[in-house]
């Protein structure tokens, strides 16, 4: 019979898709016919799970546990099979689970937002030679742009 004895993540990485539970030495132990047997990450070493449907997503990754010289191999998918690994997987997403992730802007949304910022930066420089020469024509219609700004 197998059982999961220690489960405690080395590190918790998160994105807006996954929350990753990354495993150290010393960290996961499972029992197997009342033997200990310790994660040693030679394998895989990470749990992946999906923000959106809490599932473990990377199943077929292997890990590795030690007793002594033996070393056996389980899947992830294996594990999953276990109440006690699950609920002590439930336990640590838990408290991320409403996190918001803070949104990385895109390489062109950043861009696009300092273009915009030049463009309106240019309209307020253009409106202060408008006042200096008294052109209260163009005066207007810059106001008139500036407004497309905010």
């Amino acid at each position: 019979m197998v059982s999961v004895k220690l489960l405690k993540p080395y590190f918790i990485k998160m994105n807006a898709e996954f929350i990753r539970i990354i495993l150290a030495y010393q960290y996961f132990a499972i029992s197997i016919d009342n033997k200990v047997y310790h994660f040693i990450p030679i394998e895989g070493h990470e749990i992946l799970i999906n923000r959106k449907t809490k599932r473990v997503v990377n199943t077929d990754t292997k890990f590795a546990f030690q007793h002594g010289n033996k070393v056996i191999y389980l899947t992830i998918k294996k594990l999953t099979t276990l109440d006690d690994f699950m609920h002590l997987i439930e336990g640590i997403i838990q408290p991320y689970e409403g996190e918001k992730q803070e949104v990385v802007p895109t390489i062109k949304q950043t861009t696009n937002s300092l273009i915009n910022k030049l463009e309106k930066d240019n309209i307020l420089r253009m409106i202060d030679i408008s006042l200096d020469k008294q052109d209260e024509k163009q005066f207007i219609q810059l106001v008139a742009e500036l407004k497309k700004y905010d």
